[in-house]
């Protein structure tokens, strides 16, 4: 029984990272496929270059809320006993990592899909919401300075297990978690390296969060 409760949660996180939020959302709203339009990419950003920042925030609440309701599953399984106390965060890593996964390789759009940030944002706040909330104001500090939203979210991700590593206040004793934090932020630079190829040639597209009118 615990296995088949296990197996299902795995599932159940996997199809909800697998929803392609960008392309449901631009097709059914707006009439459009991002993937048709500015990078291709089926994710928030490339929703907020080619369908503006309403449809981009949206888009990107989905994905976050995607995230956090399927790394939450794990605390279902406790509450129904069929995983320990000491296991929580380690389930809750794994069944957020899957949807990750589900975001990146989406069965239903033929297992092709977004860099997964937004996903994973929802993930750490479900895991330490103070901590991740922290992160999204570096995010957005980064993205104000730099107007670059890959760079944004690679500092971002490095400020995740940085600040539980360096805040007495956040410090804890699961070193699984700071591991998995450094491990967030290999995979943020992997994941971005095509962008970080473009920042240095100049090449990379910026991002405007507040635009300044000229007289």
């Amino acid at each position: 029984m615990e296995i088949a409760a296990i197996a299902i949660a795995l599932i159940l996180a996997y199809l909800l990272g697998s929803i392609p939020t960008a392309v449901w959302f631009g097709k059914s709203v707006h009439g459009i496929d991002v993937r048709e339009h500015g990078s291709g990419n089926p994710g928030a950003t490339n929703t907020f270059r080619v369908l503006g920042k309403r449809a981009g925030t949206i888009v990107m609440l989905g994905d976050i809320i995607k995230g956090m309701v399927a790394t939450s599953l794990a605390r279902v399984l406790f509450n129904l006993d069929f995983i320990e106390e000491q296991n929580l965060v380690t389930f809750k890593l794994i069944l957020g990592v899957v949807a990750v996964i589900g975001h990146v390789f989406s069965v239903f759009i033929n297992f092709k899909g977004g860099k997964g940030v937004a996903t994973l944002l929802g993930m750490m706040i479900a895991i330490h919401y103070e901590v991740a909330l922290l992160c999204i104001v570096v995010f957005l500090i980064t993205l104000l300075i730099s107007k670059y939203v890959s760079l944004s979210s690679i500092i971002g991700a490095l400020s995740f297990p940085a600040l539980l590593l360096l805040v007495p206040r956040f410090k804890t004793n699961e070193p699984l978690l700071v591991i998995f934090g450094f491990f967030l932020f290999v995979v943020i630079v992997w994941t971005h390296n095509k962008n970080i190829r473009r920042i240095v040639e100049g090449e990379e597209n910026k991002t405007y969060l507040i635009r300044f009118k000229k007289d």
